[in-house]
């Protein structure tokens, strides 16, 4: 297992250069006009589904015109005459999804609550702009609620005349949205004092009721030019603006205390004033043939080891790095600390472990050995094994897991802020935004080998620790033990949440898509590797930050078996997934809790039993139970 920087790669990877690089990212995972599962399970349905207008027609007109077309899946208008269209149905609170792509110069619009008392849908419905921004004939660009609202900072996420963009509009009672490519451009609330105050400065203020309908036609504007409309999906909301949840099934479980009475060494539960001093397991793992022990690391920067017995009484501390990580509960710090821990696959013979933290002196992050002898570990003895600087201070990953193959991977974030600023996530010559595969007991300036069948080992200008890429903040990675299947959650920006099977060389997409759609409109790297969707995403009325989870191996709860099983750290909700490994998909999505359970991540015994821990409670480790 040694460093090979001779081996090449097959020419289709064989690229780094910075070039637009939206082709591949524009085209849907999911196939033109269909609807993915967790999008079905969760309210969405098809307003066009690329082979009819049966849901449409003009604007006070029975049916759609000749002007508009059907072609290559997309809903064209084309022709002189075609005039405004409009749902046959009425929306009032609904999330709407489509893609468009227009022409040189070219103009139109989105419109929603359209009432029918006018002679043009724009005099009762407010209108988002579709347009050519490089040579469109209005100030008013693509996106901008037309001269309502538009995005701060000048920001501009349209991609080219040619190039399809992604649209998501929400009406919600609480508070409206608009996101174009996956940029939150804007948000509104329709009737609020700002909301009145824009429509008076308007021209749009000559029309009585111009926005008050509550209730109307969504519309899709004839501007006298070619434009085209695809994947046009609504799905309405409830008055109290929610959605179904994405599941298949309810287990109907709940939490216990995995170690009722276990006392942590060093740390007490309540601080002077009575409050909670969480102290934040971030991982809770095992060492292969080591007896009965169990090994978990706290944010704070400690590493503790205690009996796998549900009669435990006391963590031991044997490494303690209070001194030395960044303390979540600092300013801006709160994805910083001690991230991860991993047992040597031989450690029960040479004693080794690993942990990823958070440097406090400058937020770079490290990962390093120790050796833990006897009992004791050498906190003077520290190996540092790799080192990242970090741009900013979130998003940095951080769990880290030993393969079946025995060498260690690593799952980091894209560096942070928004928008991934830096563009890490598919730049194959950045440790960021990946996960990582080296060779502990190879070298490097004896620190690491990087395994020969690394994919980008010889790829000029890639790193050759780069196992997977385009990925935003995976929390967190884990091999399922049964099957060596590599599981991923990552973490999304204003509309998906992502589950991933990580496979060599997979590309996952970020930040020229999140989840199965278009991402931004940066130049990116063009490594020629096109995007492999999630195996599930589910949005942001079901949950907005995802905590990658485990699957379940052990025999005491069969429900659970063979599935894996995550959550939402927002909502608290949990799930199990099914995954069929021969079609490469998920075909059940189950509810575990159905929320209020904030879960900060899972970890797994000697057994395959899982265990979760949360963020700000007393009591610090969990299991499942009926």
């Amino acid at each position: 297992m040694k460093k090979n920087i001779t081996q090449t790669m097959p020419a289709v990877l064989l690229c780094a250069a910075f070039v637009p690089a939206f082709a591949a990212a524009n085209e849907p995972v999911v196939a033109t006009g269909m609807l993915s599962h967790p999008e079905k399970l969760s309210g969405w349905e098809m307003l066009f589904d690329g082979t009819t207008t049966e849901k449409w027609r003009n604007y006070k007109k029975d049916a759609v015109s000749d002007g508009w077309k059907v072609e290559e899946g997309a809903l064209v208008r084309f022709g002189k005459g075609a005039g405004n269209i409009i749902t046959k149905e009425k929306y009032k609170y609904f999330e709407l999804s489509l893609e468009y792509k227009i022409s040189k110069g070219g103009n139109s619009g989105i419109m929603f609550h359209v009432t029918e008392e006018f002679n043009q849908p724009y005099q009762s419905g407010p209108e988002i702009q579709v347009q050519d921004n490089i040579d469109g004939h209005d100030p008013q660009k693509a996106g901008w609620l037309y001269q309502m609202y538009q995005p701060r900072g000048g920001l501009d996420a349209t991609r080219p005349v040619g190039e399809w963009n992604q649209v998501f509009l929400r009406i919600h009672p609480q508070q409206c949205e608009v996101s174009m490519n996956g940029n939150l451009y804007y948000r509104f609330k329709l009737g609020s004092k700002d909301w009145k105050t824009k429509v008076a400065n308007s021209k749009f203020a000559k029309w009585e009721g111009f926005g008050d309908a509550g209730k109307g036609h969504i519309c899709l504007q004839d501007h006298g030019n070619l434009v085209s409309y695809r994947n046009i999906k609504v799905r309405r909301l409830s008055d109290e603006g929610s959605a179904p949840q994405p599941i298949t099934g309810k287990l109907g479980m709940k939490g216990e205390l995995a170690f009722p009475n276990l006392k942590w060494d060093g740390w007490n539960a309540i601080d002077e004033a009575g409050k909670v001093r969480p102290l934040r397991i971030m991982e809770l793992t095992f060492a292969k043939g080591d007896g009965n022990r169990l090994f978990a690391a706290a944010q704070n920067g400690a590493v503790f080891t205690f009996e796998n017995s549900r009669d435990v009484e006391k963590a031991d501390m044997i490494l303690d790095l209070r001194d030395t990580v960044t303390q979540w509960n600092t300013r801006g710090a709160n994805e910083e600390g001690l991230l991860g821990l991993a047992m040597h696959p031989n450690f029960i013979k040479n004693g080794q472990f690993f942990v990823y933290y958070t440097h406090k002196d400058d937020h770079r992050s490290v990962v390093s050995r120790f050796v833990m002898k006897d009992g004791k570990v050498d906190r003077e003895a520290e190996e540092t094994i790799l080192e990242m600087p970090q741009p900013f201070q979130n998003h940095n990953g951080g769990s880290i897991e030993f393969g079946p193959d025995g060498y260690l991977y690593i799952g980091t974030g894209d560096g942070g802020f928004r928008n991934d600023p830096e563009i890490n996530g598919q730049n194959l010559s950045s440790l960021l935004g990946k996960v990582l595969r080296i060779d502990v007991d190879g070298d490097n300036a004896g620190r690491y080998g990087i395994p020969d069948d690394n994919p980008f080992v010889g790829v000029n200008g890639a790193r050759g620790e780069v196992y997977a890429f385009g990925l935003r903040n995976p929390w967190r990675i884990s091999f399922d033990k049964s099957t060596g299947r590599l599981w991923a959650g990552d973490v999304g920006q204003e509309l998906w949440e992502e589950v991933n099977v990580i496979k060599k060389g997979g590309n996952y997409g970020w930040s020229s898509r999140e989840g199965n759609f278009a991402f931004g409109n940066k130049e990116q790297p063009n490594v020629d590797v096109s995007p492999v969707g999630p195996v599930w995403a589910y949005d942001h009325l079901a949950g907005k930050s995802i905590t990658g989870g485990r699957v379940y191996n052990s025999g005491r709860i069969a429900a659970l078996k063979g599935k894996y099983v995550y959550a939402d750290y927002v909502t608290g909700s949990v799930w199990a997934l099914t995954y069929d490994a021969a079609t490469g998909k998920a075909t059940a999505n189950e509810q575990v809790i159905a929320g209020g359970v904030p879960i900060l991540a899972f970890g797994e015994d000697q057994n395959g039993e899982i265990y979760y821990t949360l963020a700000n409670a007393k009591e610090q480790i969990f299991r499942f139970s009926k």
